[in-house]
């Protein structure tokens, strides 16, 4: 194990929360510390869309620890802190506090940050959803809300809107493709979730986005499309996408495209790191660069990178695993999926409970789905990477 006196981590969710234990788990004695901007201590992420915002959660029940379990462990937390630059060579992150933090090893986890549309000044009403603070201010205002426009049906565009449906909104569900989750689950299963958001009352408005946002006294009414249609919301829900947190990293000698490049040990330079959302490392399997915004994908890569800080030299190698909640369906899926993938059933019928399906890529099986399947799921995932033959 290198002789690190101290390790910093950036960034205090899953991915740095997990890296941080870890780190105690194979033995480092050192100091621990770990960066992360908000106040709260970590949280889950998942429930934030789904059932916090709903109100059937609270913060106690998506904490990832308990502050003083991981003060027990000698990790310190400094919360409410950002980091806004490092500099590699003289292993120094300068924080927001006005500190500097000098590192023998450090762990990047410092995730995603929402992509926005343009907002006019002073205009309130126009959410995006990232943090709790943001599902907290987002979930006072449903509570209240007899229109939601929702923009963006990806994973988390498509969870607010069944959310908010559920929370009693007329909702509408914009997105500049032709289907939901079209670019995730390509065009059948996108279909099939079309239909679904359609049985519980949600409108889905495909290959049209946002013109511009309109208002009256400084509250959102509704917005002007691209097809020049106007539409009325008492609450917008901005859900594009999101970029990886990686503004403080630029000028430090990182390689920054699309997230923090690093080699298949999680390794972006010399006893630097990264992990989770904002890592693009090179996937020994797919023998490329990829990048997981998954949330299982945050707590394997954050322990795969503090075991190869402290030396284990071991490529991350995961098989990706995504799911999402809608109303009373839950879709899992293992592999990934290309755009010009075939879709073959495998069990029960296609569109109804219980159903899976596989993905045929380039002969072989890329990737696996269950629709409210999750036992016949673990036994699909035996087909990943095998040759087509194999489900004839």
């Amino acid at each position: 194990m290198p002789d690190f006196k101290r390790i910093a981590i950036v960034g205090a969710c899953a991915a740095g929360i997990t890296a941080a234990e870890t780190l105690r788990e194979e033995g480092f004695a050192g100091q621990l510390i770990v960066i992360g901007d908000e106040l709260h201590p970590g949280y889950d992420r998942p429930p934030l869309s789904k059932k916090l915002l709903q109100g059937e959660v609270e913060f106690k029940d998506i904490e990832l620890r308990a502050p003083a379990d991981l003060t027990g462990m000698g990790i310190e937390v400094r919360r409410g802190v950002r980091a806004l630059r490092l500099e590699l060579a003289s292993q120094l992150i300068f924080l927001s506090d006005g500190g500097q933090l000098a590192y023998d090893g450090l762990i990047i986890a410092t995730g995603l940050k929402p992509r926005q549309l343009p907002v006019p000044a002073g205009v309130t009403g126009v959410h995006t959803l990232r943090t709790l603070d943001d599902a907290l201010a987002l979930r006072g205002e449903l509570k209240q809300a007899a229109r939601v426009l929702v923009v963006g049906a990806g994973f988390l565009g498509c969870e607010i809107a069944a959310t908010a449906r559920q929370l009693g909104s007329k909702v509408l569900l914009l997105d500049t493709l032709a289907l939901p989750l079209l670019r995730q689950l390509g065009r059948e299963l996108g279909l099939a979730v079309r239909e679904l958001q359609a049985l519980h009352g949600v409108e889905f408005r495909g290959e049209t986005g946002v013109h511009r946002f309109t208002d009256e006294d400084g509250k959102v009414t509704g917005a002007v499309l691209s097809n020049g249609d106007s539409v009325l919301a008492d609450v917008v829900v901005v859900a594009i996408g999101s970029t990886p947190a990686t503004e403080w990293l630029q000028g430090s000698g990182l390689n920054i495209e699309n997230g923090v490049i690093c080699d298949r040990f999680c390794r972006a330079a010399h006893n630097v790191y990264a992990a989770g959302d904002v890592a693009n490392w090179f996937h020994p399997g797919y023998q490329e660069q990829i990048r997981l915004e998954q949330r299982m994908n945050a707590t394997e890569q954050g322990m795969a990178a503090a075991q190869n800080l402290l030396g284990a030299a071991r490529p991350f190698a995961p098989t990706p695993y995504f799911w999402t909640d809608l109303y009373d369906v839950k879709i899992q899926g293992y592999g990934r999926i290309e755009a010009d993938a075939e879709l073959k059933t495998l069990s029960g019928e296609f569109g109804q409970p219980g159903f899976t399906c596989a993905y045929v890529q380039k002969g072989k099986v890329g990737a696996v789905v269950g629709w409210n399947a999750p036992r016949e799921l673990r036994r699909a995932r035996q087909w990943l990477d095998q040759p087509v033959g194999v489900l004839a």
